[in-house]
């Protein structure tokens, strides 16, 4: 039996996200969003698909007193979007998000992670952020495919995608055609993020294996265009900008651990691939590439359904993975 589920920002992911529900059988009963050309309209209008007597609006009370389970995607950072939240939890609501930093928010966001947390458990509530990455394919998955291996010595996790193929929001917050410098101005003051999540991905690695980690590395930085490229009506020059890379790596007591890389440009190859180095023997997986935003809503839902099979509080996908790994010299489980 479907989900009574209400959608939490209806920009491009979270419209994917409403398709995405009703394609698996669940009832879309609200929709909150704060945009006036939004307000009031019936929700099925905006989806492209039969009106469905649900209309957007900015009351948040309004918006979510029917659902069982709430579908956020607003923002990347826990700290924008914090009070979102804490209306839904409030509400007694579950939420699965898509909001890359609430993926670990021990990380960046420590003191709103545990307030997170105990109101969580205070409303029985369960809240959780995820997504195809970070969420999946750099971390879960990584920790899934370590499991054959006893003892492991690190981790690697690369995703690669032509951006030229990304929804207009992304290839502007990566710079795509952006003079090289501009972007690292942007990136610096927070006009553009490129990606979010590289730490969380690492941290959610780290805390499947129940290890303590001693740093963390996290850089991007833009990749250059050698010669002019034309897609459709933009066009990058040489020596602009054709895409952005980075990285996070993980450090136990001076050793990279674990690993994780992400590149994002203009006609780039697409494919995921994580390496397993442990003690006995190593493991090598490549994919054929993942589409992104569908990915991200597929993730969500099938979170969203199992739901109630979860304890209230604030998780993370560590908590989610049956599995658990170790790295050598760290502590026994």
């Amino acid at each position: 039996m479907g989900l009574r589920v209400a959608v939490y920002g209806l920009g491009e992911i979270g419209r994917i996200l409403a398709r995405t529900a009703l394609r698996r059988g669940h009832e879309l009963v609200g929709a909150v969003d704060i945009d006036p050309k939004l307000l009031g309209r019936d929700v099925g209008e905006i989806l492209g698909v039969e009106k469905m007597g649900v209309e957007v609006t900015k009351d948040v009370e309004k918006g979510l007193s029917g659902c069982e389970v709430v579908l956020h995607a607003t923002g990347s950072y826990l700290s924008a979007v914090y009070g979102q939240l804490v209306d839904a939890i409030r509400l007694g609501k579950s939420v699965v998000s898509t909001c890359e930093t609430l993926a670990y928010p021990y990380h960046r966001y420590p003191v709103l992670a545990r307030r997170l947390d105990d109101l969580a458990k205070s409303r029985g509530s369960t809240v959780i952020g995820s997504g195809i990455n970070p969420g999946f394919l750099l971390d879960a998955l990584a920790v899934v495919l370590s499991t054959p291996l006893p003892i492991l010595k690190k981790i690697k996790a690369k995703r690669s995608l032509d951006a030229s193929k990304r929804r207009r929001s992304f290839i502007e917050k990566i710079g795509l055609g952006l003079d090289p410098s501009e972007l690292l101005r942007g990136l610096e003051s927070g006009r553009y993020t490129g990606h979010v999540g590289y730490a969380e991905s690492v941290c959610i690695i780290a805390d499947a294996a129940s290890l303590s980690l001693t740093r963390i590395e996290e850089k991007q930085e833009p990749i250059v265009a050698e010669d002019e490229i034309r897609l459709g009506d933009l066009t990058i020059g040489k020596g602009m900008v054709r895409g952005l890379r980075g990285f996070a790596a993980g450090y136990a007591n001076g050793v990279e651990r674990i690993r994780v890389e992400f590149e994002a440009a203009a006609l780039a190859p697409e494919y995921e691939e994580i390496v397993i180095e442990g003690e006995d023997h190593s493991i090598a997986w490549r994919s054929s590439g993942t589409p992104g935003d569908l990915g991200t809503a597929s993730v969500i839902l099938s979170i969203a359904e199992k739901l109630d099979q979860m304890p209230y509080g604030l998780l993370t996908m560590a908590d989610l993975i049956p599995f658990r790994i170790r790295f050598e010299g760290s502590a026994k489980l």
